[in-house]
């Protein structure tokens, strides 16, 4: 909240600057003012005030719905050199440090240059779910609406509002979320798919599509036809040493559809994380990292 005797804003929460980032005047008003005794003009940016500082941060991250579990998540504390036991113990940090890379740079770049969104895909606890809020983050503190949204909570918020005692409609529910600069629709595919489910999800996905709205989104379920548990050093091993592998699970194709899956394709970049349930793995070590 802007203090009221701020000298810079008045107590309005903005004040004008002269200069601002060259990604943020898109999302800014600006306007030229005459400079005193000559005939020039200097255009003016109007930026939220310093007097807002923290609780404008705390405001801006509680309308994008980001959970108290994830409010910390960005990319510093995003540990990429984790596994140090493991003969892919190296495969799995380069994973870790390639999607990172990828994720900082489409948060960086946002929104110029930027056509796609991002599909994070990869076994429970890799850190798909750290990535996208950490991109979210940065792109709503400079501005920009963002929603974070898990996917079985929206479905049923979206239930919730048929019911006829309820405050909320369906249009109510859907609207910040088909108009959001960027959305993110955590966990895609969980539960197991409905019709109902489905149309929902892919009317939201195709509406964002057509009026180029980013979307996010992450994902247990591969794109594949084999099994897709993750092998570990306590994973049980024939007398061969070869791991035995878990029964074949869902693909991402059989959770959404051809169609859905297809779709996504044209709007997002795919990030695979190959790395093991770091909640299993590190944390039964010692460490810590959500």
């Amino acid at each position: 909240m802007a203090k009221p005797d701020c000298p810079l804003c008045g107590g309005t929460g903005w004040k004008t600057v002269e200069r601002v980032p060259e990604e943020e005047k898109m999302t800014r008003v600006s306007w030229e003012k005459p400079v005193e005794g000559t005939n020039a003009k200097k255009r003016y940016w109007a930026v939220p005030c310093d007097c807002t500082g923290k609780d404008r941060s705390a405001r801006t991250l509680d309308r994008a719905r980001i959970p108290n579990r994830y409010e910390h998540c960005d990319f510093n504390n995003f540990d990429t050199d984790i596994y140090d036991t493991g003969a892919d113990c190296a495969a799995w940090n380069r994973s870790l440090e390639q999607s990172k890379l990828v994720a900082e740079a489409f948060a960086r770049d946002y929104p110029l240059g930027t056509d796609t969104g991002l599909l994070l895909m990869g076994p429970c606890g890799a850190g798909k779910t750290h990535l996208a809020v950490a991109a979210l983050r940065q792109i709503v503190l400079r501005g920009h609406t963002g929603l974070f949204y898990d996917y079985r909570e929206l479905l049923k918020e979206i239930q919730g509002s048929y019911n006829p005692e309820s405050q909320t409609s369906e249009l109510g529910v859907l609207e910040p979320v088909l108009t959001a600069d960027v959305l993110l629709l955590d966990d895609l595919g969980a539960g197991k798919p409905s019709p109902w489910a489905l149309e929902t999800v892919g009317h939201i996905l195709n509406t964002r599509y057509n009026e180029r709205r980013i979307t996010l989104l992450t994902t247990n379920y591969l794109d594949t036809d084999g099994p897709t548990a993750m092998p570990t050093a306590r994973s049980p091993r024939l007398p061969s040493g070869q791991a035995v592998s878990a029964a074949r699970e869902d693909s991402l194709t059989d959770r959404l559809g051809m169609r859905i899956r297809s779709r996504l394709y044209e709007m997002c970049r795919t990030i695979e994380l190959f790395a093991p349930d770091y909640r299993r793995e590190v944390r039964q070590a010692g460490r810590m990292r959500s």
